[in-house]
């Protein structure tokens, strides 16, 4: 491969046909043609240009102007048939040289990738392919028959934008009716640094980010209906907060003073709650300064929602709807074939308390075992004691769970009433002073959604952020600062609330069926070329 990403042709290849490409471009502009236009007037797309023709029509269908990019090319004598691609699909075009006149001289200038105009009629070809055919509209002052110059707005061919590099579609193949094709974009790494190539070569590719917007937009709409208000928080904050996780630093020239990216919205968003909005959320992006795999990018997408005098059971109700929901929308079905298996997304999702859930498989009580047994039991199950010296308190606790419980909940299920140590924003629980009330959602044992019964004691909170700065102390550096504004706003008096975050880029892997979170982010994080 070669250093720009062009599969299967070397530097010296490659530079050769942008160097032809750059010598057509100063052929078409020796002859006026200008090789980049300002605009296009289309009157149809490809899929409506094909809708638009019935049989009843022969070869007098609706007159068209399409525009695209030319796909596939092939020339027999005084005839060409391409294909143009543009956002709704391919339809093929034919073009004579006899109806053409000047205009046709221009197909020896254009290439594979190049924007093109066509105006023509719909007709179907003696092989059954629906077609436009390529015909120069009358001059406004001349003879209907005579034919137009390339690159007048009247010729039935225009040049829009030429391609001066191949895009990296593999080698070409010709086949025996002269029809160019093209391997495919394969190399993961030239697909997700050169996403615009790898739109461009890929329509199954577009169509997963189609399928994003759809989900987001349904979401979105979901909420509105529930009574929910979409409003905006801060992005860069004096403190980060509302994770366990590393944040991303920058620095204000004119305050002077460090900034973060923040991790979660949620402190901001329960702050509203304090000011009286009973019903938020936020759709948007949050960063963590971690480690980048399948499921992690270190730009994120992700919901949060906020419901005053709500607990984590109507969030559980408000998850279920919101899932069910989106899944139908998107796909038309609930039952989705995933991970080996069928998963089935009809309310009410399975439930499994954290502690039974770890006690039933393993015999170990999470609220009264000791650091040694939590360790012994995770070395059994083949973790590195180097791995695990550094594990503490709540980690270890979390360590446990992703190895003993996680991978076991693939039908939708939500894990409930974490450890305290775990949920420094959590409400203890109502029955058992040693578990907050929190849920997670998993699906393919992967978490998507994670909710709490809010904490809104401000004395509460304090000692939980104290705890948080002792674990900080004790090594661990993913803890939650401690943050006096937010104590403040809960002194102010913060009804009791329910709140949830979701994960849209996990959400989408699932729906879309993607393996890696860098499939359903448009741009994701790369190690920069060479």
């Amino acid at each position: 491969m070669s250093s720009d990403g062009r599969e299967g042709e070397g530097d010296d290849d490659r530079s050769f046909v942008e160097a032809a490409r750059r010598e057509k471009r100063a052929a078409l502009e020796a002859q006026g043609v200008p090789a980049f236009a300002y605009r296009y007037e289309r009157s149809h797309t490809a899929a409506e240009a094909l809708a638009a023709y019935d049989d009843a029509m022969g070869d007098q269908g609706p007159s068209v102007a399409i525009a695209g990019r030319i796909v596939a090319l092939r020339s027999q004598g005084k005839t060409t048939f391409l294909h143009l691609e543009d956002g709704s699909g391919r339809v093929q075009v034919y073009l004579r040289r006899d109806q053409l006149g000047g205009v046709y001289t221009l197909l020896d200038r254009l290439d594979l990738d190049d924007h093109v105009g066509v105006r023509g009629r719909v007709f179907r070809t003696k092989a059954g392919e629906v077609t436009v055919r390529a015909e120069n509209l009358p001059r406004p002052d001349g003879d209907p028959n005579e034919a137009a110059d390339p690159g007048a707005p009247n010729a039935a061919l225009i040049l829009l934008a030429k391609s001066l590099r191949p895009l990296p579609r593999g080698k070409t193949r010709t086949g025996e009716d002269g029809t160019t094709t093209f391997g495919g974009l394969q190399d993961p790494e030239v697909r997700y640094r050169q996403r615009y190539a790898d739109l461009a070569v890929h329509p199954e590719v577009r169509e997963v980010f189609r399928l994003r917007a759809r989900a987001v937009s349904w979401i979105r709409r979901y909420l509105d209906e529930q009574g929910f208000l979409e409003v905006e928080t801060p992005i860069l904050q004096p403190l980060y907060g509302g994770a366990a996780a590393r944040p991303f630093v920058t620095h204000h020239n004119a305050l002077d003073m460090p900034l973060y990216l923040r991790i979660a919205d949620e402190l901001y968003l329960k702050r509203l709650l304090v000011g009286g909005l009973e019903r938020v959320y936020e759709i948007g992006h949050d960063f963590r300064n971690e480690g980048m795999d399948r499921t992690h990018n270190p730009e994120f997408s992700m919901l949060e929602a906020y419901q005053a005098y709500a607990d984590y059971g109507d969030m559980m109700t408000l998850v279920e709807g919101l899932m069910s929901g989106v899944v139908q929308h998107c796909l038309g079905t609930l039952r989705l074939e995933r991970y080996g298996t069928t998963l089935d997304f009809t309310p009410p999702f399975r439930r499994v308390p954290f502690i039974d859930g770890i006690r039933e498989r393993t015999g170990l009580d999470l609220r009264t075992a000791s650091e040694t047994e939590m360790r012994a039991l995770l070395r059994s199950r083949g973790a590195e004691h180097e791995a695990l010296a550094a594990l503490a308190g709540g980690r270890l606790q979390d360590e446990v769970f992703k190895v003993v419980l996680e991978p076991d909940m693939v039908q939708p299920t939500f894990v409930l009433d974490y450890p305290k140590p775990l949920s420094p924003l959590a409400k203890q629980h109502r029955t058992d002073p040693a578990l907050t009330e929190r849920f997670e959602l998993f699906v393919g044992g992967r978490e998507l959604a994670n909710a709490f019964s809010e904490l809104n004691d401000p004395d509460d909170q304090r000692r939980r952020f104290e705890d948080q700065a002792g674990q900080k102390a004790a090594g661990n550096d993913e803890t939650q600062p401690y943050d006096a504004d937010y104590i403040r706003a809960l002194e102010y008096g913060m009804p009791p609330a329910g709140g949830v975050g979701l994960g849209i880029d996990r959400l989408i892997m699932l729906i879309a069926d993607e393996p890696s979170i860098r499939d359903v982010i448009l741009f994701p994080a790369m190690r920069p070329e060479g």
